[in-house]
Order: structure tokens, then C-alpha cells, then sequence
């Protein structure tokens, strides 16, 4: 009796897809690499994130007459209104030295830090179709969107210092300090970014809710008055937490940089350490957290 020979596509066809794609060396294109080499990835696509955030840059307010100054007048209308509200109608520049200044800062820190976290629950959801259809490291997308609202900022600084100097400040060496704050406040605004966009792209509703969520975090941040004036009777555990609050912390080490009225007795203890803690641990958290679930990205 002969023996007939099955033919190799027959074999071939008689494996399973993974053994298959594992004998010919195939890996799933979609699985997620080791945390080196996902942060290896992410390097080879810097120049695909600068791209991203200059094109969204560009775009952001191209359908407005006025486009690009909105950059600047958002923060300053929103300055305005919160002195016309706090400092003159509630009185909360009582007993706070060079008020516009202090206001003006606060709110161009804290908004930093609001519009990063409000372009970052939205990176993935509002990106499925580039998700879908290219291969790149999922995190490049809530980096890249804080990177655009840290080029804002910068253009806001300018108008920042023009408006410090007209309210009587001098230039000094202290104003340097405003280059390690920026830096270490966005890497914190970046873990921030990285953790809502995990979790705004299972969670719809996340993008209704964060506002409320940040409007509240912004009435605790001493944006419009002094916690140490406000606070100054309230029990030490409050002190403590309003101490703590991250967004209070980056607004006020920027107050000290450019007010000469904000002395470091203003500062909570250990206010650097502190600052320097909270940016690594969301920074370095967040990218984790975020690493964590990059095979689900587009497919939830």
C-alpha cells in the first residue's frame, strides 16, 4: 500500500494561527511591549509628538477671528472676571499685597495645569481613528497634547511679566526660578494627563465630570486669595491639606519667582522637596498606569 504525501499548505493549514505566526517568528503587533522598551519606542516617536502638538497648536483656534490671541485673553478674561468677583465684590485682596499680580499668576498656573488634564481625558477617546489606523506608542498622544498647552503657557508668560512690570515689579535673579517650576509643573501636569486618559477612554462620562472635578480643585488652590491669610485659623489638618494641594504648591513657588511682596514665609516647609515629589510620583505613576492598558487602547 502506498503512502500519499500531504502536501505543506495542508500542514501549514492543519496548525493554529498563534502556532503558525510563532513558527515563522510573528508577533502580535498590538500587544504590549516591556515598560524599556514601550519608553524606547516612545523616544524613536519624539519627533511624531512635536509634530502632533504643533498641529494642534495651529489648529485650536483657527476657526476664530482672532485666532492665536486666545491663547492669551482666555486667561486674562478669566483674570479679570475672578477680580471683579473676589477682589472687588468678596474682598479677598484685602490684606494681600500686589493683588492683580498674585491673581493674574495664579490663574495662568492653575489653567495650565485645567487644560492639560481637560486635553488629556479626551487624548485617547477623541483619537480612535489615528489610533486605529497607525502603530505608535499610545502615550505619545496625552504627552503631545500637554506639550501644546505648555507652549500656550509660554506665550501667556510673556503677557504674564509684561503685567507684573506694569503693576511696579522689578526684574531680578529670583525671576529665574520660573524655568524649574515650569519644568517640574509639567511633569506633573503630564502624569495627570496620562492617568485621565486611561481612564477617560473607558469611562465616557469622565469628560462631563472633570470640569466640576477641576473647578472645585481650583477653589482650593488659593487661585484668588491667600490660603495663608484665608487659613490662618483653621484647624492643622485643613492647613496641612490646603499645604499639600499640588496646584497651590506650583502657583505659589511662581508667585514667589515673580512677587517681590511674596516672601518664603508664605511657603509651606519643605516646599521644593514637596513640589519635586509630586511630579515624580504622577509623572512616573501615570506613564505606569497608563502602560498598563496600552494593548486596550481603540479596542474598548
Amino acid at each position: 500500500m502506498s503512502t500519499q504525501a500531504v502536501p505543506a499548505d495542508s500542514a501549514e493549514q492543519a496548525v493554529s494561527p498563534a502556532a503558525l505566526a510563532a513558527l515563522h517568528g510573528l508577533t502580535d503587533s498590538s500587544a504590549r511591549p516591556g515598560l524599556l522598551d514601550y519608553v524606547r519606542r516612545l523616544w524613536g516617536h519624539r519627533h511624531f509628538i512635536s509634530e502632533f502638538a504643533r498641529a494642534k497648536s495651529t489648529t485650536k483656534y483657527s476657526g476664530a477671528r482672532l485666532g492665536g490671541l486666545w491663547h492669551v485673553m482666555t486667561p486674562l478674561l478669566n483674570a479679570a472676571v475672578y477680580y471683579l468677583i473676589f477682589g472687588l465684590l468678596i474682598g479677598t485682596s484685602r490684606g494681600v499685597p500686589d493683588f492683580i499680580p498674585f491673581l493674574v499668576t495664579g490663574v495662568f498656573i492653575f489653567t495650565f495645569t485645567q487644560s492639560s488634564v481637560l486635553s488629556g481625558v479626551r487624548a485617547v477617546s477623541g483619537n480612535l481613528s489615528l489610533i486605529r489606523a497607525l502603530h505608535f506608542p499610545r502615550a505619545a498622544l496625552p504627552i503631545a497634547l500637554t506639550l501644546v498647552q505648555l507652549r500656550q503657557l509660554l506665550v501667556s508668560m510673556l503677557v504674564l511679566l509684561a503685567i507684573v512690570l506694569a503693576m511696579g515689579q522689578v526684574p531680578q535673579w529670583s525671576w529665574l526660578l520660573a524655568v524649574p517650576v515650569l519644568a517640574i509643573q509639567s511633569l506633573f501636569n503630564t502624569g495627570l494627563a496620562l492617568i485621565v486618559a486611561r481612564l477617560g477612554s473607558t469611562i465616557t462620562d469622565l469628560a462631563q465630570l472633570m470640569p466640576f472635578v477641576l473647578r472645585t480643585w481650583m477653589y482650593a488652590s488659593g487661585v484668588m486669595y491667600s490660603i495663608a491669610h484665608m487659613a490662618a485659623h483653621a484647624p492643622a489638618a485643613v492647613r496641612t491639606l490646603l499645604d499639600l494641594n499640588p496646584a497651590a504648591i506650583y502657583i505659589d513657588l511662581m508667585r514667589f519667582a515673580l512677587i517681590d511682596s511674596f516672601t518664603a514665609a508664605q511657603l509651606p516647609p519643605h516646599v521644593w522637596a514637596i513640589a519635586l515629589a509630586w511630579a515624580l510620583t504622577a509623572a512616573v505613576g501615570g506613564f505606569v498606569y497608563f502602560w498598563m492598558a496600552e494593548e486596550r487602547y481603540g479596542r474598548d
